[in-house]
């Protein structure tokens, strides 16, 4: 698993008010299918409603500050190895890899400590060499 975050998603309880909350400290995010993101450097901070977030990553909605971290990888066999190698670790697999709504391929482990972690391949969220994630223009 390479060393890399590329998203932290915050499981918010009224999407809205956090999204308004981001906004009034002078980030800019975009709005898809209510979920909310924002470009944070080489990486993307994403708010989503807190329900959501817990049944996507496999884990009891018990925990209001619950967030998930995410690393993007470059093909669904990737997503695969690096769940392998997590299992392998002493992870506990949550959720195992799939196809996704969004056309890409994930799954879900905990650490030892119960941290999200979803690898996920998305072909809309293009990588570069380094591994930064970009958001695509939703507008566009």
């Amino acid at each position: 698993m390479e060393q890399r975050i590329s998203l932290v998603t915050l499981g918010v309880a009224d999407l809205p008010r956090a999204r308004a909350f981001y906004e009034a400290l002078g980030w800019r995010g975009q709005e898809v299918e209510e979920t909310v993101f924002f470009q944070a450097g080489g990486l993307a901070l994403v708010l989503w409603g807190r329900e959501k977030l817990a049944a996507d990553a496999g884990v009891p909605d018990t925990d209001p500050g619950g967030m998930t971290l995410a690393q993007n990888v470059r093909s669904p066999a990737e997503v695969d190895d690096v769940l392998a190698t997590a299992v392998r670790a002493g992870a506990r697999l949550t959720r195992p890899a799939a196809e996704t709504f969004y056309g890409g391929y994930a799954g879900c482990f905990t650490d030892p400590d119960g941290h999200v972690w979803e690898i996920a391949f998305n072909p809309g969220f293009p990588l570069a060499d380094d591994g930064t994630l970009t958001l695509p223009d939703f507008a566009a």
